[in-house]
This record gives C-alpha cells, sequence and structure tokens, in this order.
C-alpha cells in the first residue's frame, strides 16, 4: 500500500482542513499486539445455538490463506452455490482443548450468532468435522487497521476521530445487548473495500448483564481493574477505547513495554505522557477515558455511550450519516481486482491440511456441540 493518499474526510461532516497525508513508503517493523488469556471463572451464557446458515467444506472451494494463529488458520473461500467469496476460519479442536479456550471459542460463535451491525464482522454459519471447527465469515478485502497505521506512523486528528467514531457505535450497539468485546486493538479492526472500519475476532467477546473476572485481552490494551483481578464490567472497552485512539494519534500505546509484566505496571500506575501535539479536545476526552477512577470514566457513567459522543472531540460527527455509512471515508484501501482481491493481505505457505474427516470418533465432540 506505499505511496496511497489518505484523503481528506468529508467537509460536510467535519470541520478539519483542507490537507492530505500521504502514507510513508516503508512499512515500519513492529510487533502486533499479542492477547493473553487466562481460564475463565464465570460460567457461559445460555444462548440458543441456531446458527445463520448450516454449511459443510463441500459447499466451499479454499483459494488461499489470509493469516494464521496459534489454533489453525483463516482462509479465502468462495462458494460453490453463489459465487461469493467469505473467510472461513479453522480452528484445531485438540489445540482449542489443550490452551482452555473452549468457552472463548464457543462465546465467540454465540456473540457473532447475535450481532449485526454496520460496523462489525458478520457471521453466517459455522461446521465442524473430527478435528476442526469451522466459522464462515465475511471477507473484508483491506486487512487490518494496524497495517494502515503501521505504514503511516501515526493519523492525523480527523482521521483518528473517523475511525474512533465508527468504533464508538460499534462498542455502543455492543453494550445495548450486554456483550462485552475485551480485545479492542487496530489488529481487530478490519477495513472493508470502501475504507469502513469492520470489527472482528470475537474470541474474547462475553454476554454480561453485570461484571465478570475473567483476566483475558491484550497486554497494551487491559484495563487496570482488570489488572487487579478485580470484577469488571463495560467499562473495560473505554478504556481500551481511550488507548486505541491515543495509538492512532500518537503511533504507539501509553503504557507499552517488551515485558507485559511492566506494562501492567505501568497501567496500574497510572501515568501517562501525552505529546504536545495532541488537539485539546482529544486530550480532554482521553483524560476521561484512560483513567481508573470509573466514577470518572466516560462511557461507565450515567449517560452511558452518550456521554462519549457528545464530547466535543466528536462535536463535528453526524452520527446518523456515519451510522448509515454516508461520509466519505478517509483512505480509499487500494483494490486490485474487485471482490476477492487479496492484494491487501500477506502470503502464507500452503500447507496441506486435513480437513473435512468426518471418519473415525471425535473425542472432543462434547465441547463443541453448537458448531
Amino acid at each position: 500500500m506505499a505511496d496511497q493518499q489518505i484523503h481528506n474526510i468529508a467537509q460536510d461532516s467535519y470541520n478539519v482542513p483542507q490537507d492530505s497525508y500521504h502514507v510513508p513508503q516503508q512499512q515500519q517493523q513492529q510487533k502486533y499486539h499479542t492477547s493473553i488469556v487466562e481460564h475463565p471463572i464465570s460460567k457461559l451464557p445460555q444462548v440458543s445455538s441456531k446458527t445463520k446458515g448450516k454449511y459443510t467444506l463441500n459447499d466451499f472451494h479454499i483459494l488461499r490463506t489470509l493469516g494464521t494463529g496459534s489454533f489453525g488458520r483463516v482462509h479465502l473461500v468462495r462458494s460453490v452455490h453463489n459465487g461469493r467469496f467469505y473467510a472461513m476460519k479453522t480452528l484445531k479442536k485438540s489445540l482449542v482443548v489443550r490452551m482452555k479456550q473452549v468457552e472463548h471459542t464457543n462465546d465467540e460463535r454465540r456473540m457473532l450468532k447475535i450481532v449485526e451491525h454496520p460496523f462489525i464482522t458478520r457471521m453466517w454459519g459455522t461446521f465442524q468435522d473430527v478435528k476442526y471447527i469451522y466459522m464462515i465469515m465475511d471477507y473484508i478485502e483491506a486487512g487490518e487497521l494496524f497495517s494502515l497505521l503501521r505504514k503511516s506512523n501515526k493519523f492525523p486528528n480527523p482521521v483518528a476521530k473517523f475511525y474512533a467514531a465508527e468504533v464508538c457505535l460499534a462498542l455502543e450497539y455492543l453494550h445495548d445487548h450486554n456483550i462485552i468485546y475485551r480485545d479492542l486493538k487496530p489488529e481487530n479492526l478490519l477495513l472493508d473495500k470502501n475504507g469502513h472500519i469492520k470489527i472482528t475476532d470475537f474470541g474474547f467477546a462475553k454476554e454480561v448483564p453485570d461484571v465478570t473476572y475473567t483476566l483475558c485481552g491484550t497486554p497494551d490494551y487491559i484495563a487496570p481493574e482488570v489488572v487487579a483481578t478485580k470484577p469488571y464490567n463495560k467499562s473495560v472497552d473505554w478504556w481500551s477505547f481511550g488507548i486505541l485512539v491515543f495509538e492512532m494519534l500518537a503511533g504507539y500505546t501509553p503504557f507499552c513495554d517488551p515485558s507485559p509484566m511492566k506494562t501492567y505496571e505501568n497501567i496500574l500506575a497510572g501515568n501517562v505522557r501525552y505529546p504536545n501535539y495532541f488537539h485539546e479536545d482529544a486530550l480532554d476526552l482521553l483524560q476521561s477515558l484512560i483513567t481508573a477512577d470509573l466514577s470518572k470514566r466516560l462511557g461507565n457513567l450515567q449517560g452511558g455511550t452518550q456521554d462519549v459522543k457528545n464530547h466535543p472531540w466528536f462535536s463535528e460527527v453526524i452520527w446518523e450519516r456515519l451510522y448509515n455509512r454516508d461520509i466519505e471515508t478517509p483512505y480509499e484501501p487500494p483494490i486490485q481486482s474487485g471482490v476477492g482481491d487479496t492484494s491487501l493481505f500477506d502470503k502464507y505457505p500452503e500447507d496441506e491440511q486435513d480437513y473435512g474427516n468426518m471418519e473415525g470418533e471425535d473425542p472432543y465432540a462434547k465441547y463443541f456441540q453448537e458448531f
């Protein structure tokens, strides 16, 4: 994506200077934020097990690998029935069980089954065989916001504001449905072909009407109450939202350290050094989000999400138009070949996978009955 330009945000929606922002030639070399997880304490919410569709591996042609993870891969696939492209997430059952991720995996399926929002990736259905579970998702062509941020180093104030506003609407929707997302970071924000946000990876999302206790998430983004193993609620997402906005504006997170334990120490200490180039409204918003005092953290007050949306930093946002995707995006992904284009994804070795095996005993069937 070298030499691509981050375009102006529409003037009729944001009062910003009419200047452009160019992506540097070379991508900065920086590791992804790595999520951590411990075994959950609380039980799963009771949710209906029906999915939007029921498929088998024979319904798709596997085209290429889009990404790899600890438990499996994500593939670009094409339906043999309607010709549409999808992302197929595969997880190896034995690894999920061994790493004590059964509850998170079932939670991800349950959460994606019940959510439907313009800025959240859609899940179409799930299935399984003896060794793997499969999730059929929307294919989002332009890849991760993380990649664009690293190539750009940091975003100008109006660009960060645009992406933050779309994320804000998604969090509002999730919280209205008593869902805590718990892993907000640029790697989990995809850009669709038009440059709009799509939140993905609901492996840590959970339906929580009051409080929960699980230590999970990504060190740089975890709220202090989670680090301190205290019960917590939806407000942890607003802390992470503040860290995300900070990173988009600064190019780094405020508590980052090569050692996760040192990162936790920094979070608990709560000392944030804000760059002097932050817009005064952005600074005020961040100080109201990145605070350990839950009685002062925006999003956790009486007005809920509305307090965040009403903050002066978002004063130019026309929320209804934003929800309807009726605002020009600041970045137009350079999609080369239209639907199904994969030019913005890294290439991975296409190792032979033992998919589709329906023979023999499945020792893990009891853990994944809803798939």
